[in-house]
């Protein structure tokens, strides 16, 4: 998926778990990397096969990615780089069914992190939450802020590891109007989505967040102002 998978997990005992997990990230990156000309991404965006050739997880997938779509008018899009490219959701999709299957193999306290994008569940004992600290995307070695989590997912979208790389499927342009927009939320599939969208729309990204029922934003601003939504004021650290 072009980016490093962390697994932290605080119940002992649940190495089998694990490697189920990363089997299971391995597979995902085959189906849906639109890197690997293998792919069933790839070939259904060239047309080799038809989404009916395809397993149910990518009809799910492309789903989820026209849904996001509509609700986002549009902001988020996979075909917006000019070939179909759902990363902007399976990340986030890919690491939450992760977590249900450490869930499913007796996990409960554990932390799923896929390139930044995480799902958390309990606390990182003996802590009772986990500590999230969300890398300012300019002055690198510093923490823009830290939330502490329990059960909830969040997700960031910047310029941190690629770039000006995502683009406003509305323009063709890459969206350059925050540094950076991270989303908490119950679940990790939207918030990524949701991320990549409210980033696109700019400073009104995080309004549009604050709209959808269980979900909050944190953005940080082209002038470096960091604005937050309400929900988040208690899972800010103020250390």
């Amino acid at each position: 998926m072009g980016t490093v998978v962390t697994v932290d997990v605080r119940t002992p005992g649940l190495g089998p778990a694990l490697d189920r997990v990363f089997a299971w990230f391995h597979e995902v990156d085959e189906v849906f990397s639109p890197f690997r000309e293998t792919s069933e991404i790839s070939q259904l965006g060239r047309g080799a096969i038809g989404l009916g050739d395809c397993r149910g997880e990518v009809r799910e997938v492309l789903g989820l990615c026209a849904e996001v779509t509509r609700r986002s008018g549009g902001a988020f899009d996979i075909h917006g780089s000019g070939r179909l490219d759902p990363s902007g959701l399976v990340k986030g999709w890919s690491a939450e069914r992760a977590a249900a299957l450490l869930t499913r193999m007796g996990a409960r306290d554990f932390l799923v992190d896929a390139g930044g994008d995480l799902v958390a569940r309990g606390g990182a004992l003996p802590d009772p939450s986990w500590r999230i600290g969300i890398r300012h995307p300019v002055d690198h070695d510093q923490q823009a802020a830290v939330l502490a989590i329990r059960d909830r997912a969040v997700a960031t979208s910047g310029t941190y590891e690629r770039g000006p790389h995502i683009l406003d499927p509305r323009t063709g342009r890459p969206a350059d109007g925050l540094l950076s927009m991270t989303v908490v939320g119950p679940s990790l599939t939207y918030a990524d989505a949701y991320a990549t969208a409210a980033f696109v729309m700019g400073e009104g990204g995080a309004t549009w967040v604050a709209g959808i029922a269980g979900y909050d934003a944190l953005m940080l601003t082209r002038d470096h102002r960091m604005v937050w939504t309400k929900g988040l004021d208690e899972l800010l650290v103020r250390d």
